[in-house]
């Protein structure tokens, strides 16, 4: 649990509830969370997802892990300490824009599961959808969109995930995709599939 330093702080209601805000936008707000190791293709898929998403009319919203670590969280690296802050404050940023009925995708590795299951703790019951991007280490380094695991392996970048540190699968994913052997097309059309099927499209 973060530590709650403010004081003198008080929550307020808002006069606009999370429901009304989705009946405004006539569709579900909710978190797609695409975990995976680098190059597995959770960006790529993220962005098709959204770009679907909006030409459905629906509401939508991409957290890249990249984009975020530019800004909001430039001060962190990427030690375990720092992961686990960096999920949070995702987690955090996401639970608003779901609250605003926004369906946001997130495009993270969040290489710990208990990172992954707190975020999925702050949400409301189906407000976080887990995605797992499956692809082999052998895939991703094949992949090496940013050339990344080729210095990893020269040891020019310490504490790679996937290479010496960990990656924790999901054990209860709500949807798998299978980025060994589809492409991103295909796979963005299996989780606008999930979210018709679940009842997403409609507040």
């Amino acid at each position: 649990m973060t530590e709650q330093k403010a004081t003198n702080v008080t929550w307020h209601e808002h006069s606009v509830s999370s429901d009304d805000r989705c009946q405004l936008k006539g569709h579900k707000g909710a978190v797609l969370w695409f975990t995976g190791l680098s190059g597995s293709g959770k960006s790529t898929v993220a962005n098709v997802v959204d770009h679907l998403l909006h030409q459905a009319g629906k509401h939508s919203f991409v957290l890249d892990g990249d984009n975020i670590r530019m800004g909001l969280n430039k001060n962190l690296g990427f030690s375990p300490e720092d992961r686990t802050e960096n999920i949070r404050r995702i987690g955090e940023v996401a639970k608003l824009f779901a609250s605003a009925g926004t369906i946001t995708t997130t495009a993270f590795i969040s290489p710990y599961r208990e990172d992954r299951d707190k975020v999925r703790e702050i949400l409301d019951d189906g407000q976080f959808i887990e995605i797992f991007v499956k692809a082999s280490l052998e895939t991703c380094e094949a992949r090496d969109p940013k050339g990344l695991y080729k210095k990893a392996r020269a040891g020019e970048i310490k504490g790679f995930t996937g290479i010496d540190a960990p990656y924790e699968e999901p054990e209860n994913a709500e949807l798998i995709l299978d980025s060994d052997s589809k492409d991103a097309e295909t796979l963005a059309a299996e989780v606008m599939e999930f979210l018709e099927s679940n009842g997403y499209f409609s507040a």
